[in-house]
């Protein structure tokens, strides 16, 4: 048996980074591991720029993560004033100052009602024990966002601890360890989660037997220079249930 850390990730309004190209900010089904990690150095009081202590974050815990309910995509617009030319404005109020603006419409992707459950396993030489993350979690240091600062969580994150032969028995028992009046509400507002829902891991996740396939697919959520914004690829697992065949 391992020690899991379960919590629940819900916003009525989040977003999911992908790769950012041009004016348009586009947004995956599902939290980036970065994201959550980020989130993680937000409840610990943790700087951004500490950059030993963020990539120590980013090795010391194995992640993953159940799609309950992708939600729907939003787009929203913006448009700003731009100099013609960047050259020559030192300080936005040089820009503004020049008369000589033109504008542009930028687009930022967002999901509605996403739900998601997260589950981490620590790692040889994590910094610091899952008992301490959960607590962190519970009464977080920095105020806690899914994505963008618009985008406030919509349910607590709920952090349990439990154990489990595998990642698939990881899940089931932070179901299974659900209080009465968390159901109660997550009941009204139709936020149940789905047992059998698809599930993103590390490569180093536990398995075993539940008859699921496997499919490995490549995203850039991998921490590399949290200053900087620069990101790496990461392998992960992608788990669904397998559907009888038609007779």
């Amino acid at each position: 048996m391992s020690a899991y850390l379960g919590f629940t990730l819900y916003a009525p309004l989040g977003s999911f980074g992908a790769l950012a190209v041009g004016e348009r900010r586009e947004s995956w089904d599902r939290p980036a591991k970065s994201a959550v990690l980020g989130l993680m150095g937000a409840a610990l009081g943790l700087d951004r720029a500490d950059q030993e202590a963020q990539a120590a974050l980013a090795a010391g815990y194995g992640y993953a993560v159940r799609t309950d309910e992708p939600g729907k995509p939003l787009a929203d617009y913006h448009t700003a004033q731009v100099p013609p030319r960047r050259r020559g404005f030192p300080t936005r109020r040089d820009e503004l100052a020049s008369g000589k603006l033109e504008t542009i419409l930028s687009r930022r992707d967002y999901r509605t009602e996403a739900l998601h459950t997260a589950v981490l396993w620590a790692r040889a030489g994590a910094p610091m024990t899952l008992e301490a993350i959960s607590m962190a979690l519970r009464e977080p240091s920095f105020v806690l966002y899914l994505g963008r600062k618009s985008c406030p969580l919509g349910l607590p994150l709920a952090p349990r601890l439990v154990e489990a032969d595998t990642i698939f028995a990881a899940f089931d028992a932070y179901d299974d360890a659900m209080s009465a009046p968390e159901r109660a509400l997550r009941e009204e507002l139709g936020l149940m989660p789905r047992s059998h829902a698809q599930i993103a891991a590390d490569l180093d996740a536990v398995v075993g037997g539940r008859g699921h396939e496997i499919q490995r697919q490549r995203r850039r959520d991998e921490f590399l220079d949290r200053r900087r914004w620069r990101f790496g690829l990461r392998d992960e697992l992608i788990l669904s249930p397998v559907r009888a065949s038609s007779p």
